[in-house]
């Protein structure tokens, strides 16, 4: 599974990921990815949807931990379009 999730820093002190590539563009990522992860309804998303990837928002600040747990039980909300 990919999650793709927009960052600010490179820290990965929390948690048990297994693996985290970092891109500096979307255009850098050359797999599938299962889903965009936002922060909010307003950001920059139709690229995304064309592409057919599922968008989920996380309306709060959260670790990357936090957001793949959120993502594992379905806590994330669906883009409010």
């Amino acid at each position: 599974m990919k999650i793709l999730l927009p960052m600010d820093s490179d820290d990965t002190q929390e948690g048990q990921v297994v693996e985290i590539n970092y891109f500096d563009t979307k255009e850098d990522v050359d797999d599938w990815v299962d889903a965009v992860v936002v922060i909010g309804n307003f950001e920059p998303v139709m690229e995304f949807i064309e592409q057919q990837m599922m968008v989920l928002v996380a309306h709060t600040k959260r670790s990357i931990d936090d957001i793949v747990e959120a993502f594992l039980f379905k806590e994330l909300h669906d883009l409010a379009i």
